[in-house]
């Protein structure tokens, strides 16, 4: 199956709506995984993600046809991108959009930082197969409930030639 033809481009804050959206949509299946219908990115806000949305944080939209369907957000800590909420509409799951997502925010922060981090859960077998075949490797695993072990990977990022 060929790819689809996505733009990825920034997003700001009135994309919140749409990008709530698919973020609810895309953490059910999680949600039912853990057995927690409360995890962050299912009780976050409008408010709070129009606050994301408006601060200095990267937050990246996949748009197919006119529809949203798909985001990614990145902060920084020093010279670290901390990439979160990495979402793609369910019915478009497992044709590279993710992917795609997150190769467009490694390549927008590639001046900023010098390496990506992020975490998913341990049962999380497509998140943690699409994060190793994009290059991160597994740092370290931290439980932080009986039913949930975090993995946190990194991927260190080819510094942007020097000027």
């Amino acid at each position: 199956m060929s790819e689809p033809s996505v733009a990825v481009e920034r997003a700001g804050p009135q994309d919140a709506g749409e990008v709530l959206t698919v973020q609810r949509a895309a953490y059910v299946a999680e949600a039912q995984l853990y057995g927690d219908p409360f995890i962050p990115p299912l009780v976050e806000s409008a408010e709070q993600l129009r606050k994301v949305l408006s601060s200095d944080a990267v937050v990246l939209k996949a748009v197919l046809g006119g529809r949203l369907v798909g985001a990614v957000r990145a902060q920084f800590s020093e010279h670290t991108c901390l990439i979160g909420r990495l979402v793609v509409v369910p019915d478009l799951q497992g044709r590279g959009i993710g992917r795609r997502l997150l190769a467009a925010l490694e390549d927008e922060v590639a001046g900023r930082a010098d390496a990506c981090v992020l975490f998913t859960g341990h049962l999380s077998e497509a998140n943690l197969r699409l994060y190793r075949r994009a290059g991160y490797t597994e740092t370290r695993r931290e439980r932080v409930a009986a039913h949930l072990t975090l993995v946190h990977m990194r991927k260190p990022l080819v510094p942007a030639a020097a000027g």
